[in-house]
């Protein structure tokens, strides 16, 4: 487990150092964002699989036997946990962040050719090298964005999704993520799609 602490201010490095487990490797850097604690774990990784999860708990860590599964049976190669599908718990949460997502999502097909109903959640498994394989710069949110498209780029990759449960977060409970960050998260969307078609 790669423990990345972008800066917090919850204790999180005294906490993982006062477990003092083995199979614990804790990277400390000043607060850059989600996209760079996530880059910053990336060459740690040394595992066949790789989970992304986020330290503020909207997703169940119990889930992820289910999210590695299709990985593990060999039918994928990346498995996205979408909160849009339903089948799980959901907590009842913001309207224009739902709206937010599913117009996102519609971009990402439109753009990408691909049926992602959930292209931001932030619950992504994959085979490691695939991960290690993404050019990624993105240091905020739009690291999102910007992992699905190097994604659904590699059209050999097989990509499926599951229901997942969301335990969202209000902004009063510290939820971070607004609409700047959905306006950011088209810019990557376009900025990559068409870069790629003009290198073509």
């Amino acid at each position: 487990m790669v423990v990345v602490d972008d800066g917090s201010t919850d204790r999180t490095a005294a906490v993982v150092r006062a477990r003092g487990e083995d199979h614990v490797l804790l990277v400390e850097q000043a607060h850059r964002g989600k996209g760079a604690a996530i880059r910053t774990g990336i060459p740690h990784l040394d595992g066949d699989i790789a989970v992304i999860q986020d330290a503020d708990m909207e997703y169940d860590p119990a889930e992820i036997p289910a999210l590695i599964e299709p990985i593990e049976r060999g039918a994928a190669d990346v498995v996205y946990g979408s909160r849009l599908i339903g089948g799980r718990p959901q907590r009842a949460y913001l309207f224009w962040h739902m709206v937010g997502n599913r117009v996102l999502s519609l971009l990402t097909g439109a753009l990408y050719n691909t049926t992602l109903s959930d292209m931001e959640t932030g619950y992504k498994a994959f085979r490691a090298e695939v991960l290690r394989s993404l050019d990624l710069h993105q240091d905020g949110f739009a690291i999102e964005p910007e992992i699905t498209a190097g994604v659904c780029l590699q059209q050999h990759l097989r990509i499926y999704e599951i229901p997942i449960s969301y335990y969202g977060r209000t902004y009063e409970e510290g939820k971070k993520i607004t609409w700047v960050d959905g306006f950011k998260a088209v810019w990557v969307l376009l900025a990559i799609r068409f870069s790629v078609r003009r290198r073509r």
